[in-house]
């Protein structure tokens, strides 16, 4: 045993001698390694931190929400123009499938509309994320407040001009203030602000609560009517835990279908969406953006392996006779053999841990820069290591076998 570590450890030496000695010829081998592997695993980061935020963002949810609405979240077999034709859900349709659901524990009705301005004073905020909806809403998404509270079911039915509002709002209208009971503009009308949420980050689908204002749904409703082809519409529905979620969806189909008045064969005009499904989407996406990462990338592997194994066939020719001399001298073949693969194996680690450490630093500056967290995971920093090993395994293990299998006494005398 000890023999094979002195054998390690004497082939590891030459290998770090033959790189100092050759500081050109070692950096140009780098470069096409270090490029690879920043490739990809900068793709790889850029996707986990992506996966990871999306997540985040849905973590408050329960996967087993349901949005009920005309459109789809994902791919659908039927035409855009037809789907374009479908009716809107309606109010008077949320109050019906509320009592008619028994098995739905909260159900809340949402308008999706356009950002506004939000003004208090002389200040003023663009851009305004503004989210219409009954107060279920708040035991749907478990909203959490810094201070003060979500509006109540008599405020909501009533449609008061109560509002709460996110964290960066209340930083940029009110600085140190309290907000709580000042009043802003929205709409040309006057909202009392009665909760501020707690501070979120940045939202993937740039909904953050930081930049948004929550209202009654009845507010707009009675301002705008049902009809207004600038909101769409849609019931939140959050199932009871441990039903059957495929039951409780054909349930809730019957049942709009019944109230529409939709015959024997005629498709459903609407779309039972549940968030796992859309999950189950995002998920997909994520794994084709990790496809694309590793097809690019094996490309600068691909190269950067050729050049490594190019050079290594070089510098096997450049020390063919020093190769001569070592075997008259009683070295084994082995020993010549893991010489030149433990060279071609730290040529391609130092390489790899460069591109990891470019992408470490870029991460944290893009992190700081977009208020975006880029994370590179251990698992990658593993991953790039030991894809740098397997490259330099493969790219050096001929020319260590051509090394180590050559003839002393030509060796020596290709060197006269």
């Amino acid at each position: 045993m000890l023999v094979y570590l002195r054998l390690l450890s004497e082939s590891f030496s030459f290998a770090m001698n033959a790189l100092r000695n050759n500081k050109l010829r070692t950096l140009l081998s780098l470069l096409g390694v270090t490029i690879g592997i920043f490739s990809i695993i900068a793709v790889l980061a850029a996707v986990d931190s992506l996966d990871r935020k999306i997540k985040k963002d849905l973590s408050s949810l329960d996967k087993n929400t349901i949005y009920l609405f005309k459109g789809s979240f994902g791919p659908s077999t039927i035409p855009k123009w037809k789907r374009d034709q479908f009716p809107q859900v309606k109010y008077n349709e949320y109050e019906y499938l509320k009592n008619a659901l028994p098995e739905a524990q909260e159900m809340a009705y949402q308008l999706f509309v356009k950002s506004e301005i939000i003004k208090y004073d002389t200040k003023s905020v663009s851009s305004v994320n503004v989210v219409p909806v009954s107060h279920e809403f708040i035991d749907i998404q478990g909203l959490e407040f810094t201070e003060g509270r979500f509006y109540n079911e008599s405020e909501a039915n009533s449609g008061a001009a109560v509002a709460v509002i996110g964290d960066e709002l209340a930083n940029s209208l009110f600085e140190n203030s309290d907000p709580i009971g000042k009043q802003v503009r929205l709409y040309g009308q006057r909202f009392t602000v009665i909760g501020v949420l707690k501070k979120q980050g940045a939202g993937m689908f740039g909904d953050s609560n930081d930049t948004s204002v929550y209202i009654p749904v009845n507010f707009l409703r009675r301002m705008y009517g049902d009809n207004n082809d600038s909101m769409t519409p849609v019931i939140l529905i959050k199932p009871q835990k441990g039903i059957d979620i495929d039951a409780f969806k054909a349930e809730v189909s019957q049942k709009l279908r019944n109230l529409r008045g939709l015959k024997t064969g005629e498709i459903d005009n609407f779309f039972i969406n549940v968030l796992s499904g859309f999950t189950d989407f995002i998920d997909q996406i994520i794994a084709n953006l990790n496809l694309g990462g590793w097809i690019i990338a094996g490309f600068s592997l691909l190269v950067g392996g050729f050049g490594v194994a190019n050079i290594m066939f070089v510098s096997v020719k450049e020390r063919t006779n020093l190769i001569g001399i070592q075997k008259s001298l009683g070295a084994k073949n082995r020993f010549i053999l893991f010489q030149f693969l433990f060279e071609a194996v730290i040529l391609c680690l130092i390489g790899g841990l460069i591109g990891i450490l470019l992408v470490w630093l870029i991460a944290i500056g893009l992190t700081k820069l977009l208020d975006f967290e880029f994370v590179l995971s251990f698992s990658n920093i593993m991953l790039g290591s030991g894809l740098a090993i397997l490259i330099g395994l493969i790219a050096g293990i001929l020319p260590a076998i051509s090394a180590s299998k050559l003839d002393p006494v030509e060796a020596i005398r290709s060197g006269i």
